[in-house]
């Protein structure tokens, strides 16, 4: 499964605004939650790398992309989380950071047929927040699934179904005007373990979780 990716603009290093590596001239906060984001370490299944963040949206943005894997290499799901921080305040976000992301992984078609899971994948992403005491805002978010049958000369091919879950949210901000990054990034990683069908994290405070089962392998193109 390819990495999720939109059509962006800018540097290769996850950085808006600027564009730099060393954010020179970014705010003091925004360096603050960035730097808490590339200094985390999730569950081993998750690899987390920095990747180009779209210039458009914000003054500043730092994106990180995240690659599920199991333990024989097969690609689970994959996503894809942006921080953006406009210093002015956005009135849409009421608030100065937003966080944005975009997570999707292959599923069986009966899985995909279950008319609640769009409910339980978004409850997901909430529950999270609430596992870890996590005050945000401005929710919003849409669950799309998505099969693909396969005629002709593809008619070998089995068929396909895909959950995609695309969210923003508001962090709220700490007295000292920085977000808790690291908790909201461990919230994100949980729902991607979760669509990912891994079983639960069993580390210190992690909150016990139901993922979905007979996750289907990678297909080759």
């Amino acid at each position: 499964m390819a990495a999720a990716q939109e059509p962006q603009s800018g540097g290769t290093d996850g950085t808006g605004g600027t564009g730099g590596t060393d954010f020179q001239g970014a705010p003091a906060d925004f360096g603050a939650a960035v730097a808490s984001l590339r200094a985390a370490r999730p569950r081993p299944e998750i690899e987390l790398s920095p990747t180009r963040a779209p210039r458009r949206l914000a003054p500043w943005a730092f994106a990180l992309e995240a690659a599920v894997s199991d333990g024989d290499g097969d690609d689970l799901a994959d996503g894809r989380l942006v921080l953006l921080h406009d210093p002015a305040g956005h009135e849409a976000w009421k608030g100065r950071f937003r966080l944005v992301t975009l997570v999707r992984a292959e599923l069986e078609p009966e899985l995909a047929a279950d008319p609640l899971l769009p409910e339980v994948c978004w409850s997901w992403l909430t529950g999270a927040f609430t596992a870890r005491g996590l005050a945000y805002g401005e929710a919003g978010g849409t669950v799309t699934r998505a099969s693909s049958h396969y005629f002709g000369g593809l008619r070998e091919r089995p068929s396909a179904s895909q959950i995609e879950i695309r969210a923003s949210w508001t962090p709220r901000e700490s007295p000292s005007g920085v977000p808790d990054a690291t908790a909201h990034l461990a919230a994100w990683c949980e729902l991607l373990s979760q669509i990912a069908g891994l079983p639960p994290a069993t580390g210190p405070g992690e909150a016990a979780v139901v993922s979905l089962p007979q996750r289907r392998g990678p297909r080759g193109s």
